[in-house]
């Protein structure tokens, strides 16, 4: 890393030290440019767009169809959280109404998306602090989630399943059956993560205390998700704004009031618990019926229908090329993102491309608040803190 000295008039000598964009713990192509006072952090600042890949302008360029392709990218970390914001907000443009068991199994994959982002953040979170256990664990656990996405999706992570109308296919038989050993077995799987870090002297050292964030200040920069949450404002969309169905379940928002790193973790924690939750009431509740709702002129017809009709076969054929045609207007549209308020706000000018998408990225309002986390902290905590936001380049440089 590149260190360089430089004087400011009036006081001792600084060190301005660039960590990253090639540190590990930057968690992606994250530069942070740090203020030292010998080991502690006086001031910083950040330089992002090393992974720019202009995903709000490619999305002028393409159907609303095709631009799912795009959420997958962003935050590849919660491909399925993405895909169901954008179409969200499309069919609220569309004044289109879901299919009640297309909603539930949206909920059911969403919620096990977002148990294993959660699971990425805590074993790399926790290696970046020494533990390195725990991230063979989690990663254990993620790979039986990705297992069942592929089952339904064919893709482990870059998935498109969530299609605008419903989703692209029915779930195969037997993948809710994969599903219920999952949800069996992960509860004594977080008791195992908890066992080794929740009351681990060397864990609570380098997480409590470390990274304060009040209320107030949380609320004034931004933040979303669970850093909001862990700094004691109770405040999910899935509760506040439900959409697909979330009023029809039952579950708790985890808050802490400590605003610090151990009080970001112990919120995640227990959101996997409540997500477990919410996957076990879809599974139990799930409703017969369409994976597609009836609009033949948006949303692609069965591919058996395609064989015995051709009014099916001209609607895809025409859909796929050419797209369908929404009403003149905008929307916004926010969901709960594994790492906050996802939003998508959609001008449509009546063709058959967005004229502009705009996304609200929770990574993006996070980032802004390490600055005031690490400020008179050590270097070493600035790692804790990093993590503890659980931010993803890839939906900060978009």
């Amino acid at each position: 890393m590149p260190v360089t000295l430089e004087k400011i008039p009036g006081q001792e000598e600084r060190i301005i030290l660039s960590m990253g964009p090639q540190h590990p713990s930057t968690h992606g192509v994250l530069r942070v440019v740090l203020a030292l006072d010998g080991e502690t952090v006086v001031g910083s600042t950040y330089d992002i767009g090393y992974l720019h890949t202009g995903f709000e302008k490619s999305f002028e360029s393409k159907t609303y169809s095709q631009c799912i392709t795009l959420t997958d990218r962003m935050d590849y970390l919660a491909p399925l959280s993405n895909n169901l914001g954008f179409c969200l907000a499309t069919e609220k443009l569309l004044e289109l109404e879901i299919p009640s068991h297309a909603q539930y199994i949206r909920v059911l994959l969403t919620e096990l998306t977002r148990i294993q982002s959660h699971l990425v953040w805590l074993g790399t979170h926790a290696i970046d602090i020494g533990a390195m256990s725990v991230f063979l664990y989690c990663f254990r656990e993620r790979e039986e989630i990705l297992q069942i996405i592929e089952m339904v999706a064919g893709q482990r992570m870059m998935t498109s399943y969530f299609r605008i109308g419903g989703l692209a296919l029915e779930p195969p038989l037997g993948w809710l059956d994969r599903v219920r050993k999952f949800v069996k077995k992960f509860p004594s799987r977080l008791n195992e993560y908890e066992d080794l870090l929740t009351h681990n002297p060397i864990w609570v050292r380098r997480t409590q205390g470390v990274g304060t964030l009040s209320a107030e200040a949380a609320l004034a920069l931004g933040l979303s998700g669970p850093s909001l949450r862990a700094s004691g404002v109770n405040w999910d969309i899935r509760k506040a704004e439900p959409y697909s169905s979330y009023e029809k379940f039952k579950f708790e928002v985890p808050t802490r009031t400590e605003g610090d790193v151990y009080a970001r973790y112990l919120v995640r924690i227990e959101e996997m618990r409540q997500s477990l939750g919410i996957v076990q009431q879809a599974m139990d509740g799930l409703p017969e019926g369409p994976i597609r709702t009836n609009a033949p002129h948006i949303v692609l017809p069965e591919r058996e229908s395609m064989k015995t009709s051709i009014e099916a076969l001209i609607y895809h054929f025409k859909i796929v090329t050419e797209g369908f045609h929404p009403p003149v207007g905008e929307v916004y549209l926010s969901i709960e993102s594994p790492r906050g308020e996802l939003g998508f706000y959609t001008v449509s000018d009546g063709s058959p491309k967005p004229f502009r998408c705009h996304v609200r990225a929770p990574s993006f309002a996070n980032l802004q608040a390490l600055s005031k986390m690490i400020e008179g902290r050590l270097i070493a905590d600035v790692v804790a803190c990093i993590g503890s936001i659980d931010v993803v380049l890839g939906e900060i440089d978009r």
